[in-house]
């Protein structure tokens, strides 16, 4: 049964068709879209959770009645506005069921400026109800990206805005990103962003599948499709139907399977081996890679039309070394977990230990930083890889006064990696006035999210 379209502003239910055409013209006169149904039957079902519009009903009607219509609707948003018309005995009725949430009633015979002034305070209260939920989920968005995607830096504000834009969209994405940069991270926030967070995500390295395998892990099989195949396996696609497949190292893969991989991703159908039926997919793919695929196709390792249908919609995943001081907050950050996790007390960063983490290249990125900082917060002694490049490059640039300001910007915002409930306390954290907080936040360029306090 098809879903009710968001441009119909009022589904109007009445098994009288002489009224039911009488208030459904009188609803169009008003410049309203009407949907008129002569029974309730199934429209429950019909109707999304964030549907624009409003419902009005009659209460005394074969199939389900409009008390029975009001609970169903409730269970699946209880804030839709339901109006109900009722008849002269059915007034206390109605009033039980203004208790149990519907938004209005009109007694029967009513005036048609009555039931066009309920309808239109009602859609009011539809639109405000919609506004405050879509504000509260772009709220709960913003947290979410920054508590996965920790840091202050330009490259990762960005990439924060990126994915927030994205993840709404309906499009295949190609993360581009180096080992331990982070891309499941990016991916998974792209699937539970978006409208199928309640599908499956599922994961999947191609570069960690033997090539005999590949296809059947990634299409499946049907019995006796090859020696071995006794019976059916559901591939990945089809198993993220209706989800996120989410295809890291997509590099390693054979030109055969891309050439299979490039009709999936423009017919949306998956046929297992030895099969002849095509399943229809409602999917979409994230692919990521550390290589430049462009590069890839010009040696002939990677097809060119299947680099093109993938290089629509990128993100790049900025290394740690471009992130600036970034790797003091993220280290802070993960220290400060592991701590917890291991019920240990916080150990604080020395001078000479931050100085290091500034300096240090992160060949291995985010997942090098991070097994370093629970190293840390165990109390071992932070030791770095040493295969660092010439020390004179990763030396902070500038004279004294610059390399002291940019010690105190890395200090100040991995101080606001904690949490703090007030500015008053993330001074008194720093040692800080709150007018000098102030003004070296605006210096820095940093912001503080929480609760001000004006004294």
């Amino acid at each position: 049964m098809s879903r009710i379209d968001s441009s119909v502003e009022v589904v109007l239910i009445d098994d009288d068709p002489h009224l039911r055409q009488a208030l459904s013209q009188t609803l169009e006169l008003a410049g309203l879209n009407i949907l008129s149904l002569s029974e309730a039957t199934g429209l429950p079902a019909r109707i999304e959770r964030d549907w624009p519009g409003v419902v009005v009903s009659d209460i005394r009607m074969q199939g389900i009645d409009g008390l029975q219509l009001l609970e169903q609707l409730h269970a699946r948003d209880n804030e839709l506005p339901v109006l109900l018309i009722t008849g002269h005995g059915d007034v206390p009725l109605a009033v039980q069921a203004m208790r149990s949430g519907a938004y209005d009633f009109l007694e029967k015979p009513f005036a048609s400026d009555a039931l066009l002034d309920s309808v239109r305070r009602a859609l009011a209260l539809r639109r405000l109800v919609l506004d405050n939920r879509s504000l509260r989920l772009a709220l709960s968005d913003r947290q979410q990206l920054s508590a996965r995607l920790v840091g202050l830096s330009p490259p990762i504000l960005r990439l924060r805005e990126q994915i927030g834009a994205l993840a709404a969209t309906r499009a295949d994405v190609l993360i581009l990103g180096e080992t331990g940069a982070g891309k499941e991270v990016v991916a998974r926030a792209l699937h539970d962003l978006s409208s199928r967070r309640s599908g499956p995500f599922v994961a999947i390295n191609a570069g960690a599948l033997a090539e005999s395998v590949v296809e059947s892990e990634l299409f499946g099989h049907e019995p006796g499709a090859f020696t071995g195949a006794q019976k059916r396996r559901i591939g990945k696609f089809e198993f993220a139907n209706g989800g996120t497949l989410f295809l890291d190292e997509i590099e390693s893969m054979s030109l055969d399977v891309q050439v299979k991989l490039l009709r999936l991703l423009q017919e949306r159908v998956v046929e297992r081996m030895g099969a002849n039926q095509q399943i229809p997919l409602d999917i979409r793919v994230i692919a990521a890679t550390k290589e430049d695929l462009r590069h890839a196709a010009d040696q002939g390792r990677f097809r060119a039309d299947l680099y093109y249908r993938l290089n629509v919609a990128t993100l790049r995943i900025p290394p740690l070394r471009e992130r600036g001081d970034d790797s003091l907050v993220l280290f802070q950050h993960f220290a400060d977990a592991a701590g917890q996790r291991h019920g240990l007390p916080a150990h604080p960063l020395l001078p000479g230990q931050r100085a290091m983490l500034l300096r240090h290249p992160w060949p291995g990125n985010v997942r090098e930083l991070q097994n370093a900082a629970e190293r840390f917060a165990l109390g071992l002694e932070l030791e770095l890889e040493p295969d660092e490049p010439d020390e004179s490059a990763n030396r902070p640039a500038g004279g004294l006064s610059e390399q002291v300001e940019q010690f105190e910007r890395s200090l100040i915002a991995a101080e606001l990696t904690r949490p703090h409930g007030s500015l008053r306390s993330l001074a008194q954290a720093l040692g800080l006035p709150r007018k000098t907080l102030h003004d070296k936040l605006r210096k820095h360029g940093l912001s503080f999210g929480g609760a001000d306090e004006h004294e």
